[in-house]
């Protein structure tokens, strides 16, 4: 309704129209928060970008990973709460973190990203499991604001999906509004401490520490991409998420080193994993029994019993009049084999 009293023009809106007014308003806000969220992001990455290795020696680069790691470890007491919980469908499980892990390795793969993308984003996951008690019904939301966190961070910006793309691709149900309301509770529970000292920064420095005192011929025996692919596996499972950092990256090494079975090219790279054991302070025991752990869970990973990553559930959702103009064949297209891998 609109009331002229000659001097100004009122319009009077009803109830309704004023909570419309009121939610676009709100929305608007929400927009306005998460770009400077994401300016936050972008201008912490130029930082880690100016700061970065470069030509920094590698004892510089380990004291800084270090002095670091023990800030960003996921609390233990809210690790062991969500380990001795029971699998009711009411509170948090191992088992429901990590079939979330799974999805968002799915993810990482559907999109390309980097390993690290999908290493931060299971530091940031694992270390807000541990401050917050959550439903099951808001972790996937947790996990792909997470998710999103590490791939605005970690990824060139034109490689940044849109939030919308990404919650349709993922299938889940919450709206944008509620991914950026939970992105800012996670950020604040983490104290906007996005860029942690992942196990795969870890296991990077010690392979290129350890490439650098090699001949030709024994670089070839730890390949970094079948090493990361290893991580990604640990990754998945939840025991790894109490141990250290570093302590994760040395035992993937030893345990690679251990596979190998040949001598003349492993001993000189047992020496140099010896002397980063010591670097480090790590106890005899503590690596052998992570070494042990990562062991089985790469034993199950590799067999048919292991759960993989659900791929189903990452289908493009299409309009029906896009599904009338695509042509028949398109839905006639054969399964392609499996490409061999040699990681696992």
């Amino acid at each position: 309704m609109v009331i002229n009293n000659h001097a100004h023009v009122y319009t009077v809106l009803s109830l309704s129209e004023l909570r419309h007014v009121v939610k676009k308003y709100c929305d608007l806000v929400s927009i306005i928060q998460f770009e400077l969220n994401s300016f936050v992001f972008l201008f912490a990455q130029m930082i880690d970008t100016v700061t970065g290795p470069g030509a920094q020696s590698f004892a510089v680069q380990l004291k800084a990973l270090t002095d670091l790691e023990a800030r960003y470890q996921p609390k233990l007491s809210g690790l062991r709460l969500i380990e001795s919980a029971q699998d009711n469908g009411l509170r948090m499980t191992s088992r429901l973190r990590e079939l979330e892990v799974k999805d968002l390795l799915s993810l990482t793969r559907f999109f390309g990203f980097s390993s690290e993308t999908f290493s931060l984003a299971i530091s940031l996951l694992d270390r807000f499991l541990s401050v917050m008690k959550i439903q099951p019904k808001h972790l996937s939301c947790v996990g792909l604001c997470c998710f999103y966190i590490a791939v605005k961070s970690s990824e060139e910006e034109k490689n940044v999906p849109l939030a919308n793309d990404l919650i349709r691709i993922s299938q889940n149900r919450f709206t944008v509004s509620d991914m950026m309301r939970m992105e800012k509770i996670i950020m604040e529970k983490l104290y906007w401490k996005v860029k942690a000292p992942t196990a795969l920064r870890f296991l990077r420095l010690f392979h290129s520490h350890i490439q650098e005192q090699l001949d030709a011929e024994s670089k070839k025996i730890l390949s970094l991409e079948r090493l990361e692919s290893q991580l990604k596996a640990c990754h998945c499972s939840f025991v790894f998420s109490k141990i250290k950092p570093s302590l994760l990256a040395m035992a993937l090494l030893c345990f690679e080193v251990q596979e190998q079975h040949d001598p003349e090219y492993t001993d000189k790279i047992s020496e140099v994993l010896i002397s980063l054991q010591q670097l480090l302070n790590i106890r005899d025991g503590d690596l052998l029994c992570v070494r042990e752990f990562v062991g089985k869970c790469l034993a199950e990973y590799a067999t048919t019993k292991c759960s993989k990553p659900n791929s189903q559930r990452l289908r493009w959702i299409i309009s029906g009049r896009t599904a009338r103009q695509l042509k028949h064949s398109y839905y006639k297209i054969t399964h392609l084999p499996t490409i061999p891998e040699s990681a696992c």
